[in-house]
């Protein structure tokens, strides 16, 4: 049985990584809060806005559009990969990369698959693999609707340049503070509504559905980033409360297995001095 000192150590220890989750966890829960509350008002914007948008390219004529629905044969996949900057968060992370390297291995395999990662666990990761195009990392130190515009921009140039003839995105899905959902969405080319699911009313348009479709398929684009980016913000939080929450608890009850080891020892060591007082009282009575 290990000596005293050696579990009085190992108790402060313990005690001492208890704070640390325990402070981690209330820290996640603060931030959770506001992320949900952000990812909860702004779904249904996003999914409104790209009904609309499905509803009104799926009934285009002509060319109008065609630059974000062009399904070319597909040779070369962007896969845009979505973590966090930061670990502690159970399987986050580790969930992003492996569905990333099925789409490098298997359902890409034989084409031509680059990444871009928006998290360094991202971009450490599949650096060492695949072929990591481009790191925006830095967009969750200042996380707008500005600054990943930028990043969808980026992204329908490289699919209207013919860079790339398709692009993905891989990221979590926020559900609740225990559950994220691992989603693989296609970025480009847009997915025409199903054909039962459209509207079929009579609509005057005011400007004319192309001139409404042209401004607002980019717009849909850079919001459903967006949304995405959202989500996975959203989910790191819950994630990392919940990996945070079972740590504290484990920590809880290895320090009260060790407190019980330290008391049996205790008694232990006790009894033998006992033990100890009473043998040399009776060898001096004889």
């Amino acid at each position: 049985m290990a000596n005293l000192k050696e579990i009085r150590n190992r108790i402060a220890s313990v005690s001492s990584t208890m704070q640390i989750t325990s402070a981690m966890k209330m820290v996640s829960a603060a931030k959770l809060k506001k992320a949900q509350d952000a990812i909860t008002a702004m779904r249904p914007y996003a999914n409104k806005l790209t009904e609309l948008l499905q509803n009104l390219s799926a009934s285009l004529d002509g060319d109008a559009g065609s630059k974000f629905t062009d399904n070319r044969a597909v040779n070369k996949v962007l896969v845009v990969s979505i973590t966090s900057n930061r670990g502690l968060c159970g399987a986050f992370n580790s969930n992003i990369i492996k569905q990333s390297n099925i789409l490098l291995d298997e359902t890409y395999a034989g084409k031509q698959v680059d990444f871009i990662a928006i998290g360094k666990k991202g971009n450490d990761i599949l650096g060492k693999k695949g072929n990591v195009v481009a790191n925006h990392s830095a967009v969750f130190d200042d996380l707008t609707f500005d600054n990943v515009a930028a990043i969808a921009q980026d992204l329908m140039n490289h699919f209207t340049e013919g860079d790339y003839d398709r692009i993905e995105l891989v990221y979590n899905k926020f559900k609740n503070a225990a559950t994220q959902i691992v989603m693989t969405e296609q970025f480009l080319p847009l997915v025409p509504i199903e054909g039962d699911n459209q509207n079929s009313g009579d609509y005057i348009f005011e400007p004319s559905k192309p001139e409404i479709v042209e401004q607002l398929i980019p717009k849909s684009l850079k919001t459903q980033l967006y949304k995405a980016i959202r989500d996975s913000f959203a989910s790191e939080h819950g994630a990392r409360m919940t990996a945070m929450h079972k740590a504290t608890d484990n920590a809880t009850e290895l320090r009260d297995q060790l407190k019980l080891t330290y008391n049996k020892a205790r008694q232990a060591a006790i009894t033998n001095e006992i033990l100890e007082i009473v043998g040399g009282a009776e060898a001096l009575n004889n």
